[in-house]
């Protein structure tokens, strides 16, 4: 997919994810405040916090002030069966905003982001709690192979202002992994792949 000839966001929620990004010497910080950014050539990295408000104010800005055309939300997520290993990647192709059903008959709320051919896809819960015990991702698993908490925010602030807007995920913890501490480490030893594949398809 070419993203030169169009200006490119790249919503993060966390420098812990993004610091192959920040440290690899291609990106510049052009903004701390109100939140940082980085850019090279015509992509923009935010780094939004974490949480559904701050992934849609942190895609909002960047369309609005940069006016990008393409918008990636790339990150951790926990998987809710053992289908798949630490460090694989997926496209979403669905996302549930799981704490906000619909208010008629509380059916679960779907977005669709756009989605590129030729990657393996999955479906993605979000939510503003983590969820991170065996209990909590086997119900969640019922709708969803994934968990994150920015992603469906993400979602509906680009489709607002009708962006492109595609989701790469890089499972960072399983059922097996119910321990924060455990989790940053899974992400510290993850987030250099994630930056490998993204770079390789869309930076160079």
């Amino acid at each position: 997919m070419e993203t030169n000839s169009a200006a490119t966001g790249i919503v993060m929620a966390t420098r812990l994810e993004a610091a192959p990004f920040i440290d690899s010497g291609i990106f510049v910080c052009i903004e701390e405040k109100p939140l940082p950014v980085y850019k090279h050539k015509s992509v923009y990295l935010i780094l939004s916090g974490i949480g559904k408000g701050s992934a849609a104010i942190a895609a909002t800005y960047l369309i609005l002030k940069y006016q990008t055309e393409i918008m990636f939300n790339i990150g951790a997520a926990g998987s809710t069966t053992e289908d798949y290993n630490l460090g694989d990647i997926l496209h979403i192709d669905s996302v549930i905003d799981y704490d906000r059903p619909k208010l008629i008959g509380l059916k679960p709320r779907y977005l669709k982001p756009d989605v590129l051919e030729g990657y393996k896809t999955s479906t993605l819960a979000t939510q503003d709690v983590a969820v991170v015990s065996a209990q909590e991702r086997e119900k969640v698993g019922k709708l969803a192979s994934l968990v994150d908490m920015e992603g469906a925010a993400f979602v509906q602030a680009c489709r607002t202002f009708k962006v492109k807007n595609y989701l790469f995920k890089i499972v960072t913890d399983t059922p097996a992994h119910t321990v924060d501490n455990q989790i940053i480490e899974n992400i510290k030893n993850t987030r250099d792949i994630l930056f490998s594949f993204f770079k390789e398809r869309f930076l160079d």
